[in-house]
């Protein structure tokens, strides 16, 4: 009842704001000379040549990834501890490939990025030296890739769009979900029409991070939370439903509100591991909604601190149709909608999820054409199931064959911002607050979401 609550009150907030009691944030005019990344194309590489930034939890497997992608090659290590790198060259060894370069200490990164010899950069460092790195590699020349969330200020925001605009090279955020085999299938749906016109989205980050706190570097991301309030973690959901919903290709993210519980756990959970009672900002959990340029709107959830089951939530629901993945994976679909010859429409309901063998053969009729193309090499590699394995052959894919990037520097923007206006939306009584344009224009510039071969 209490999360009913809170939830119409955020509707009522959101719907109801106007021009003078929303909370307007800066949006920098673009610098003479620069222009719009939307769409951009680099020219191809026959090999990407890649240097690793930071080889804690993340970066060895996307080490090992790379081993199996095709006309991707190691050329660079780097980390503050030697031990890390070692660990990194012994999976090059194993998968038969030449020793990397090694570089460790605190200015290592920049060497790295230095090195004539590397298109990419791919970042797995702690979440606030993703954006440094990122803008230094650019200056130096590089495609970077960054894991998530890529920024953590609307400063760090804009100074990656206008590096990226600046030297023409791609800056992606990492975002695996987007790969997932259920988003994959229900994203193509939506493009098929399937579900009619998507009118609103579901996405969350709600993982109990309990087991794990003490495996991030110096515990940095459990201090993140305690000096940071908000939703800092939204990309896993945020990212697959702007997908389907075509945000930066049709539609744009306009303004949200944003509500918190206080911290319970977070205290409890600081104190057990250090011993003294602090303030800790983030609340145990925080809901965040987003209203669209075209009348669509997003709910987010945030909770890192409580024991529920892992769920990123992923639902969409359309005029004709519904799609859920968590907790039970299923379909809705109006009968009209669907397409004669291909589903048993006799079969469907209006009220209740599609029979399995319906949900079967949706997943099958409907498969991505990512999936056609890496599903099978994908669960033989694994990250995550394969979604990390896509998400890199992709990338590389892409960049081999002078493609525009699945996600770009604007979406990267859009959804680490998250952050910070979710913050200071908690921290001004929960008040709606705009979204910058970070397209400055061009959001409406390409129509529809479509991943290119």
């Amino acid at each position: 009842m209490k999360r009913l609550i809170c939830l119409l009150a955020g509707v009522l907030a959101l719907v109801s704001c106007s021009n003078e009691n929303i909370i307007k944030v800066e949006c920098p005019k673009r610098p003479a000379g620069q222009e719009d990344m939307v769409g951009f194309a680099a020219p191809a590489l026959d090999t990407v040549r890649i240097g690793f930034v930071g080889l804690g939890m993340r970066g060895p497997d996307a080490v090992r990834r790379m081993t199996y992608i095709e006309g991707a090659r190691t050329v660079a290590l780097c980390d503050l501890r030697q031990d890390r790198i070692d660990y990194s060259q012994q999976i090059l060894s194993g998968r038969g490939c030449p020793a990397a370069a090694e570089y460790c200490g605190e200015n290592g990164w920049k060497e790295l990025c230095e090195r004539e010899d590397i298109d990419l950069v791919y970042i797995c460092t702690d979440w606030e030296s993703h954006a440094k790195i990122a803008l230094y590699a650019m200056e130096q020349g590089k495609h970077c890739a960054i894991e998530v969330p890529a920024a953590v200020s609307l400063e760090q925001c804009w100074e990656l769009i206008n590096a990226s605009e600046k030297t023409r090279k791609h800056c992606m955020m990492l975002e695996n979900c987007c790969y997932d085999y259920f988003e994959l299938t229900a994203l193509n749906m939506a493009q098929k029409g399937l579900f009619g016109e998507i009118v609103h989205a579901e996405g969350a980050y709600i993982h109990n991070l309990d087991m794990y706190w003490d495996e991030y570097w110096n515990n940095w991301r459990l201090e993140f939370n305690r000096t940071h309030r908000g939703d800092w973690y939204p990309t896993h959901g945020l990212g697959p439903v702007c997908q389907a919903l075509n945000i930066h290709r049709g539609d744009r993210m306009t303004r949200l509100v944003s509500m918190d519980t206080d911290s319970f756990n977070g205290k409890k959970t600081w104190k057990q591991k250090h011993g003294e009672d602090v303030d800790f900002a983030n609340g145990d959990f925080t809901t965040t909604l987003i209203a669209t340029e075209k009348g669509k709107t997003i709910l987010l959830e945030h909770d890192v601190l409580t024991p529920r089951p892992y769920s990123r939530l992923y639902s969409l629901t359309g005029t004709e149709g519904y799609a859920n993945k968590y907790p039970i994976q299923g379909f809705m679909i109006n009968s009209q909608a669907a397409p004669e010859g291909e589903i048993d429409i006799e079969n469907l309901n209006a009220h209740s999820f599609v029979p399995d063998d319906v949900r079967q053969k949706l997943m099958q009729v409907y498969k991505h054409p990512l999936l056609e193309y890496y599903e099978q090499e994908a669960r033989r590699v694994g990250g995550h199931g394969g979604m990390d394995y896509i998400m890199d052959a992709r990338l590389i894919y892409c960049l081999r064959n002078g493609l525009p990037l699945d996600m770009d520097v604007y979406d990267l923007a859009e959804w680490s911002c998250i952050g910070e206006l979710s913050q200071i939306s908690l921290e001004n009584g929960c008040a709606p607050v705009e979204f910058p344009d970070f397209t400055r224009g061009s959001w409406n510039k390409v129509q529809g979401y479509r991943h290119a071969f």
